[in-house]
């Protein structure tokens, strides 16, 4: 079921919730996400494991699920042999998946998957039913998520703008004829790439979120973080700007940033602080995430909170808790 407002609608009333890191609670309900379409792979070969990841965050106190087409391309699922109508199914079958993952509907005392493919109606992490109301988030992952082998972390592909565009252009028209409550352009290393993003889905009716990863204040190609803010500032159909996939360190100058180089409400979900070693393909490091960040964030501009790798459902309900002492 559709929510009865907008996500523009609800940001300007106060902070949402966003759900955090797929891929790990994939991970923690046992599956394997070794091959090259990592969480995608999933869409096709065991989808209720997804429906049960997008329902352990509505339990959490997501308020937004973000789906499972970050790493989903027609290119991607060709090398496996999938046909062009197969992918656009599966990729429709994204926005299907985080939509019915509210309505919990399967026995169970945990909220995990049952023998039927059902997800249980247990209280879960978060301690209660999921919020009233659950945008769905199209998630549309950069280029360097394609290729697999950590360019979404470096940007600069040697592809131009124009180039891009034609990459992202399908995969855009078909998640927006699944009718999500918005896309999620995220994880974007490159404002080359977010220019290529902005011209695809204008126009196409369904608003837009902007989310670059980051390294140190700058985009991880290098540029001028606020010079790549900038180019969403003017455009009605982008309803928040911000940051994902960073340390949450990285996160707390930028909040400010973008809200004062926009004027837009902020999106901010970084990840746990363990590093990726693409290489190694292994997460190393310590994780930082703190949910009492929220209070920092929400002061500078941030409408949109959540986390991105290696942040679960534990700590997503952490911040809801956080988030809704606020508004109380």
């Amino acid at each position: 079921m559709r929510p009865a407002r907008t996500l523009a609608a609800a940001l300007a009333e106060g902070p949402v919730v966003l759900d955090g890191g797929l891929s790990n609670q994939l991970e923690s309900q046992g599956c394997d996400l070794s091959d090259e379409l990592w969480s995608a792979r999933l869409l096709a070969d065991d989808p209720r494991q997804i429906r049960a990841a997008h329902a352990a965050y509505a339990r959490a106190g997501a308020q937004v699920l973000t789906t499972a087409g970050y790493q989903a391309t027609f290119e991607g699922f060709a090398r496996r042999g999938l046909s062009h109508g197969e992918a656009a199914r599966l990729l429709a079958r994204s926005v299907e998946l985080a939509r019915g993952a509210g309505e919990l509907d399967g026995p169970g005392d945990s909220g995990g998957v049952g023998e039927s493919g059902g997800v249980g109606r247990g209280r879960g992490e978060g301690g209660g039913p999921p919020p009233s109301e659950l945008w769905v988030a199209a998630s549309v992952g950069p280029y360097g998520a394609f290729l697999a082998d950590g360019s979404e972390y470096r940007g600069r592909y040697g592809l131009s703008v124009r180039e891009l565009e034609r990459f992202h252009r399908p995969r855009i028209e078909t998640l927006v004829a699944a009718e999500p409550d918005v896309l999620a352009l995220e994880t974007v290393p490159d404002a080359d790439e977010a220019e290529a993003l902005l011209r695809v889905v204008e126009g196409c009716g369904v608003p837009v979120w902007l989310s670059y990863s980051i390294e140190g204040g700058r985009t991880r190609a290098g540029q001028d973080l606020a010079s790549a803010f900038a180019l969403v500032a003017g455009l009605d159909q982008v309803i928040a700007v911000g940051v994902n996939c960073c340390t949450p360190a990285d996160a707390d100058g930028a909040v400010s940033l973008a809200a004062s180089v926009t004027g837009k409400p902020v999106v901010v979900y970084p990840n746990s602080g363990e590093r990726w070693d693409a290489e190694g393909r292994r997460w190393a490091g310590g994780a930082t995430f703190d949910a009492g960040r929220v209070g920092e964030w929400l002061a500078a501009g941030a409408r949109l909170v959540g986390g991105c790798c290696r942040v679960g459902p534990a700590e997503i309900a952490q911040l809801a808790a956080r988030v809704r002492g606020r508004a109380a």
